[in-house]
């Protein structure tokens, strides 16, 4: 991995606020694909006086891509990070700090120095973490919907508002996962392919419900992966996806999204009080009687679930589909 030390030594004069003349590193991969990756660069640096600080911090490179609905989303953490959005964050849910942003026009790429936080996230995440992410979540949602900052009308880079309903018809659209859950073949339980055929049946009345909740803000990537909780707060990566779409959108995420099967019904009582509490902070949802996060998991899980189910390898991880499916209807 070749690092550009002009661009990692502007990165660490506003990490440490300090002017450094000289650096060394190494670099270790975090996560790593054909169009991005993000690598842990750590080392030390040398100060304009001799200081020698070590230092650890975070480079994403990103290519441009095209993600099906939504062609502007391989550029949009940039975007968000060369806007002020990063001012609506509170210390109890923001992103990791962006100390450079360089974009390179000619080959479609940037790069992101961002702030490196060592804590608890992923399968690592307690039921108290859980509820504690969906209050935080609740808190900001709320806050920007009842503040709307200029900011949010500044932003021209979101996915929008139908980006749910447009995935959902799209795999909906998939013979191999639509005439499965139909056919004699299917090993699924029954109840499970009901559910879903039901859903289908219904997803146009379903859609009418959900698109009479607000809309706010989402980050539309709101799993536990991408959750790092460090000293009684949250850190949340990977904004790429962020954009407009319905309250609740980035709740079913969170309850949905790859947790211990076994905690989901757990979860699912626990987030959703969570939440509304949190927006209530903020705003009146008092007459939102239906919040829909139970359909919307069905909407946005139910056939990608299908889908890794019929793609799997191993029987263990066709099990873990089939069990989340279960779990989930």
């Amino acid at each position: 991995m070749n690092i550009k030390h002009e661009e990692l030594i502007y990165a660490l004069r506003q990490y440490f606020k300090k002017d450094i003349i000289a650096v060394d590193c190494q670099t270790m991969p975090l996560q790593g694909g054909t169009v991005g990756n993000v690598y842990l660069v750590s080392g030390t640096a040398e100060t304009e006086i001799g200081e020698i600080l070590s230092y650890r911090i975070v480079l994403k490179i990103q290519k441009k891509w095209e993600r099906y609905g939504d062609p502007g989303s391989w550029r949009r953490e940039y975007d968000l990070y060369s806007s002020d959005l990063g001012a609506t964050f509170s210390e109890a849910l923001r992103w990791p700090t962006c100390y450079h942003a360089e974009f390179n026009a000619e080959v479609n790429e940037y790069h992101l120095w961002l702030e490196y936080i060592d804590g608890v996230s992923g399968l690592k995440l307690t039921g108290d973490m859980y509820e504690k992410a969906a209050l935080e979540l609740g808190r900001f949602q709320g806050r920007l919907y009842a503040e709307q900052p200029a900011v949010l009308q500044s932003l021209n880079n979101l996915s929008e508002a139908d980006l749910m309903k447009n995935k959902y018809l799209h795999y909906r659209s998939w013979p191999v996962v639509y005439d499965y859950i139909r056919s004699e073949d299917c090993e699924l339980p029954l109840h499970v392919r009901q559910m879903l055929i039901d859903i289908d049946e219904q997803a146009d009345g379903i859609f009418a419900r959900i698109e009479k909740l607000p809309l706010v803000l989402c980050h539309r990537d709101f799993w536990v992966a991408n959750l790092i909780y460090a000293d009684g707060n949250f850190a949340l990566i990977d904004w790429d996806t962020s954009g407009w779409g319905y309250l609740g959108e980035d709740l079913a995420s969170l309850i949905a999204d790859e947790p211990d099967i076994d905690q989901m019904a757990e979860y699912y009582r626990r987030c959703i009080p969570a939440y509304y509490k949190g927006l209530l902070e903020y705003t009146d949802v008092s007459k939102i009687e239906d919040h829909c996060v139970y359909e919307i998991i069905l909407l946005v899980f139910g056939y990608r679930l299908v889908d890794g189910y019929l793609h799997a390898v191993a029987d263990q991880e066709k099990t873990d589909y089939a069990r989340t499916l279960q779990k989930n209807l």
